[in-house]
């Protein structure tokens, strides 16, 4: 049997996730990065991305993160998330509307483009978690 090591996933709105998992891969700042069982201890900013995460029956299951922080000690891993979602959790509607207008946004020289930037980012990144296929122009800005 694989080792184990304790997963919990928390937002500022709810506790997402508490469970003992094999692995994940987290969207680190720096690149994404793996931890298994008995990870030396870090902490490390999280970026804009899919939690990767693998569960002891050899299921996978994939999580939208927006940001936050990681802290791997004791054969624990605590993800602090800004925001953090479940594919059955993702409002596909609501994200498709957030992609057209973080496209327009970042059309508008008004408007703060990194900010805009980031809304387009996390769209995407909610989408895909979701199981939707993009299309390369949809991606790209």
């Amino acid at each position: 049997m694989a080792k184990v090591f304790h997963l919990e996933v928390v937002t500022p709105d709810r506790a997402l996730l508490s469970e003992d998992v094999v692995s994940i891969v987290a969207p680190g700042v720096e690149g994404y990065l793996g931890v298994l069982a008995n990870h030396a201890p870090l902490v490390t900013e999280l970026d804009i991305g899919i939690l990767r995460i693998r569960y002891p029956d050899d299921t996978e299951e994939n999580v939208a993160v927006s940001g936050g922080f990681m802290e791997v000690a004791n054969n624990r891993v605590l993800v602090l998330a800004d925001a953090a979602e479940r594919p059955q959790d993702i409002d596909i509607q609501r994200a498709k509307e957030a992609l057209i207008r973080a496209r327009q946004r970042l059309h508008d020289p008004t408007m703060d483009h990194e900010r805009a930037r980031a809304a387009l980012e996390r769209a995407i990144n909610r989408l895909k978690v979701a199981g939707v296929e993009l299309s390369r122009d949809l991606e790209a800005d």
